[in-house]
């Protein structure tokens, strides 16, 4: 099928579901730089007023892993991660979790990148730790066999993002873009814990976990952290 972008656009203001072809081919668009600044805002803006679908969620996260950098890791690991968002201004629990994790015997394969609207991201936490970001794939290997646990920042993964930060940042608004991040680790583990801010984001996410027929706990705070937490 020949897709266009006014087709897509009109069925998304229609408020019409987008099918798996449909939705990889759009976002192969944008990732290969083929769309233009007007066609990915539009795009960004009617899917969320529309209100995403786990096949349009699992469709886009998909088109990302695509383009990502390969790496080869165990996928009998696991992913800690949040979907941030949340505005509440704590430190970086996932980073904490993920570490306490791989002490205990998990494996644990992070995929994360700096802070987007919080304090501080797992690549800023880590960082300040001292810890390289810059990893290249290749030796992502040797230290997951030494330590149990490596961080994969997201930007040496999936650097065809670059095409939507300009727009993203001029719309100044969240988009389905924001909650990809957890679902598009390129070492693709079978198993994830992902806490999200947004409680009609949590039956999406475990929508994707389900359909890959990956394992997964999904959480959310009731005072609105993205966390598992004492407080709610």
């Amino acid at each position: 099928m020949n897709h266009t972008w006014p087709d897509v656009l009109t069925s998304l203001v229609r408020g019409e579901d987008m099918d798996t072809e449909t939705t990889r081919w759009a976002m192969s668009e944008i990732l290969s730089g083929n769309a233009s600044a007007a066609q990915m805002a539009a795009f960004m803006v009617a899917l969320r007023a529309k209100g995403e679908t786990v096949t349009e969620i699992d469709a886009l996260a998909s088109g990302m892993l695509d383009k990502a950098t390969p790496i080869e890791l165990p996928t009998d690991a696991v992913d800690v991660v949040g979907s941030g968002g949340d505005r509440a201004n704590t430190v970086n629990i996932s980073t904490m979790a993920a570490i306490v994790a791989a002490a205990a015997g998990a494996k644990v394969v992070k995929h994360g990148n700096r802070a987007a609207s919080s304090m501080s991201g797992t690549a800023d936490c880590l960082e300040a730790l001292g810890v390289a970001l810059n990893v290249p794939p290749e030796r992502q290997g040797g230290i997951f066999d030494e330590c149990g646990l490596v961080f994969l920042f997201a930007p040496l993964y999936h650097s065809s993002l670059r095409h939507t930060a300009p727009v993203r940042k001029e719309l100044g608004i969240q988009t389905t873009f924001n909650f990809l991040g957890p679902l598009a680790n390129p070492a693709r583990p079978q198993a994830q814990a992902i806490g999200v801010a947004n409680l009609e984001l949590a039956d999406l996410v475990a929508g994707v976990l389900a359909a890959r027929g990956n394992r997964g706990m999904v959480f959310h705070g009731e005072d609105g952290l993205d966390e598992l937490t004492t407080t709610t």
